[in-house]
């Protein structure tokens, strides 16, 4: 969160007149967030003046205090040691709130009544509570002081501060007050004034004492001023009020000129003694294993994706990080070497995250600068350390410069800028508009040729500049409007589509669609292996239960199923479509279903249908129906699939491929029924079907004879139908098995299966005759060519 003082804002565009609210909801909607507007007003916390102090009855350090606060007089007890007579404070009243929600009550104190408290500043969070500030005691106001007023007013306090929150590509030019003032000077049609940097220097140049070398690419710009006889002594009231308002504490007049240019010109600078620098300055990137204690007494590790600086030999600085100890300002300096530079933002952000060096400079390193204000900064730290730390000028400037300096130029015609912003803008329009954002340009024949400012380097295009005019015109006068296209209904297709069709028919046929882990265990790895290949292992997995690419989803399946039965869930239906992966380069998308229990219930009626085989088989049957496979699929009995039931395992083909298995899990995974399913999506898919046509009901009856035939148990019901239709030719419409037997009146080694014959003509009603003859060739052919029998 960046913060701005509206009180320096007014140094560089004047908004003295303005209604500070009202310019922060201006500049919001222009496109700067600004999130709060925070003024220093706390309700009961008002100017006294000490009227009479006595000493308290029964302390030794307490002191009993009549305290005039303009609407009355208050007795309040307080132990600071600088109490004085007709001394004005900073007075909590009774129900003020101070930071860190510190309610102040009336209370009485070893017997005595005390109605507030006189405040020190750090109790008012301006200063850190530490034992030095807590010796200085209560805060001491100017004389002229009006008791009962708002006391944050002679503390430089009575600014309004605009929180910003802003976008990354507004780092660069919003992360600095002057930048700033162009945003608010764009609002309001004001122009920006830049602040004062020349200043009188002594006769003698800086390149007869220093000498800069510069031995990386990763350096554009490296400008070096110097200036002696500094006094280091405590800043102006206006650079600490300054500074306190936007989150900086103030350390010395030094220090705080380089923190304030920072905050000024968006432009880090950093400050050497010159007595501990030497005579050279040169910036290379840092050696491996290169060592080097910074400001904060620790001892960094260096590597060659470091920028550093050197006197020479040794690092006296990481650039746009931090200074070294062995260089940095202390009490005693006397000359200072001021660097103002441009690094690579990439280089400052990896070393500043890799050392966890985090600050504001590094944050304006990494989101680029200004190379005019790179100058602009360095004279006025000149100027400043000259006018409040008595320091002498040297002239000159060692500088290094490697940057592009050629004009950023854009064309772009009022109809593209209408077109792209959806506005009607007239040709004024857009000339006040890059007015106010003062970006130079020339128009003819409706066509702006604008120069982009370098103080604005996220403006990068002829989007970008439409953009920048579009803000400051206002977003509001676009008119909102109908699209007007051609209405399409939108619709899945390709693989999506066909994913979506199996999920929505499994859906409405009952199961429960679940999502798990890609990754399993090598125990699960180990099961389920038909079709297997190599299994592709992680080379550093989080965790061994996590640690395998999967083959199969069934495993997964079965971990939802013991899920749910540990909870008491015993009736599971549920399925999942999921990647698979047999190699690297080889992903398959699967189906796999799994049933258990009842599949479905009626209570009232006392219906229950367990899942097994068949309901499996009829689900699936359904579903490839649905999707247009009808005639195309069959099932086929399966040799030997790992880990399932070997009499009650089915191959399912289509067009005579096999693209997956079905069937019960084998007793030694689960001595439970649970029947499973798995196919290859992807296989699937492959598999071209022809649209659905229409096709009205049949206006003639139908007519339905049903037959049983006795055959050996290990024959395939598909054999006896295939046979069936052989015989039966185009009247026979529909052949569906009702019924298997086993047991009295039938052979241990054979099976009756019975079969329901539909026989219809499109074109006229069948005669009882002709059926009969049909049904009658239909049961010959069958038993003499299968050599069955019907059973009576």
């Amino acid at each position: 969160m960046m913060r701005i003082s509206t009180n320096w804002l007014n140094d560089y565009v004047d908004i003295s007149g303005e209604n500070l609210h009202d310019l922060a909801e201006k500049i919001t909607n222009a496109g700067v967030n600004v999130e709060t507007v925070e003024e220093y007003n706390t309700p009961n916390l008002v100017v006294g003046q000490i009227l009479k102090i006595e000493d308290h009855p029964d302390s030794d350090h307490l002191h009993v205090c009549q305290v005039d606060v303009g609407d009355a007089v208050l007795q309040i007890i307080c132990g600071a040691k600088n109490l004085e007579k007709d001394m004005k404070v900073i007075v909590s009243k009774v129900g003020c709130v101070l930071p860190g929600d510190r309610l102040i009550k009336q209370s009485v104190m070893r017997g005595v009544e005390s109605n507030g408290m006189l405040c020190a500043l750090s109790e008012l969070g301006l200063e850190e509570d530490n034992e030095e500030n807590y010796a200085k005691g209560i805060h001491k106001l100017p004389s002229d002081a009006l008791i009962g007023s708002n006391p944050y007013h002679y503390l430089g306090l009575d600014d309004i501060i605009y929180n910003l929150d802003l976008n990354p590509n507004r780092e660069a030019d919003c992360t600095n007050h002057i930048g700033f003032a162009f945003e608010a000077a764009s609002v309001l049609g004001k122009k920006v004034e830049y602040p004062k940097t020349t200043c009188k220097c002594i006769d003698r140049d800086i390149s007869s004492e220093l000498e800069l070398e510069v031995n990386t690419d990763n350096c554009s710009m490296y400008n070096a001023r110097k200036v002696q006889n500094v006094v280091i002594k405590e800043s102006p009231d206006f650079i600490k009020e300054r500074l306190t308002n936007c989150g900086m504490r103030s350390i010395n007049n030094v220090v705080d000129i380089s923190n304030y240019i920072m905050l000024e010109y968006g432009q880090p600078l950093h400050f050497f003694d010159a007595d501990k620098l030497g005579n050279k300055i040169s910036v290379r990137m840092a050696k491996d294993g290169e060592v080097m204690t910074t400001l904060d007494h620790i001892e960094r590790n260096l590597t060659q994706e470091d920028i550093v600086i050197t006197d020479g030999e040794k690092p006296v600085c990481i650039a746009g990080v931090m200074g070294g100890l062995n260089s940095g300002i202390d009490d005693d300096t006397k000359n200072v070497v001021i660097e103002a530079a441009i690094f690579d933002p990439l280089k400052i952000r990896y070393t500043s995250k890799r050392l966890d060096l985090k600050s504001e400079a590094s944050r304006r390193y990494e989101h680029g600068l200004n190379y005019e204000y790179t100058l602009m900064a360095l004279d006025r730290a000149c100027y400043l350390l000259h006018e409040y730390a008595d320091a002498e000028v040297l002239s000159g400037t060692l500088s290094h410069d490697t940057i592009d300096k050629s004009l950023k130029i854009a064309k772009v015609t009022l109809n593209k800028i209408n077109t792209l912003l959806g506005l009607q803008m007239t040709l004024k329009d857009a000339k006040e508009a890059l007015d106010k954002l003062q970006f130079p340009y020339e128009v003819k024949n409706e066509e702006f040729t604008v120069t982009i400012p370098n103080r604005r380097n996220d403006v990068a295009m002829r989007e970008d500049l439409v953009e920048e005019i579009g803000r400051i015109y206002g977003f509001d006068h676009i008119i909102g409007k109908l699209p007007k296209l051609d209405g399409k209904r939108g619709i899945y297709t390709g693989n999506i589509g066909l994913r979506k069709s199996i999920s929505k028919r499994l859906r409405n046929l009952g199961l429960n669609e679940t999502r798990t882990y890609t990754l399993i265990s090598p125990e699960m790895d180990k099961k389920f292996t038909y079709g297997r290949k190599d299994s592709i292992v992680l080379l550093k997995p989080m965790s061994l239960d996590k640690s395998i690419l999967r083959q199969t989803l069934i495993p997964s399946l079965l971990n939802v199923y013991e899920y749910n039965i540990s909870r008491n869930r015993k009736d599971i239906n549920i399925y999942e479509i999921a990647n698979t992966y047999s190699n690297v380069d080889n992903e398959e998308t699967k189906l796999a279903i799994l049933m258990s229990g009842e599949y479905m219930t009626n209570e009232w009626q006392g219906l229950r249908v367990r899942a097994d085989f068949y309901i499996l088989k009829g689900i699936v049957e359904n579903l490839l129906t649905y999707l247009g496979y009808q005639g195309r699929y069959s099932f086929s009995e399966a040799e030997s699939v790992p880990d399932m039931h070997p009499g009650a395992t089915a191959i399912i083909n289509i067009d005579n491929r096999p693209i997956g298995y079905m069937g019960r899990v084998h007793p030694s995974i689960s001595k439970k029924e649970i029947y499973v399913l798995e196919v290859s999506f992807t296989a699937l898919a492959e598999k071209k079907t022809r649209p659905f046509k229409f096709k009205a009901l049949n206006r003639y009856p139908n007519v339905i004879k049903d037959v049983a035939f006795v055959m050996p148990i290990r024959m395939n019901s598909q054999v006896v139908e295939k046979e069936i239709k052989k015989s039966a030719g185009k009247l026979l419409k529909q052949i569906d098995v009702f019924d298997l037997y086993v047991g009295e009146n039938i052979k241990d080694e054979e099976k009756s299966i019975a079969y329901s014959l539909t026989f219809e003509d499109d074109s006229r009603t069948l005669t009882a005759e002709e059926v009969n003859d049909l049904f009658n060739k239909i049961i010959d052919e069958v038993c003499s060519k299968l050599d069955l029998s019907i059973r009576k």
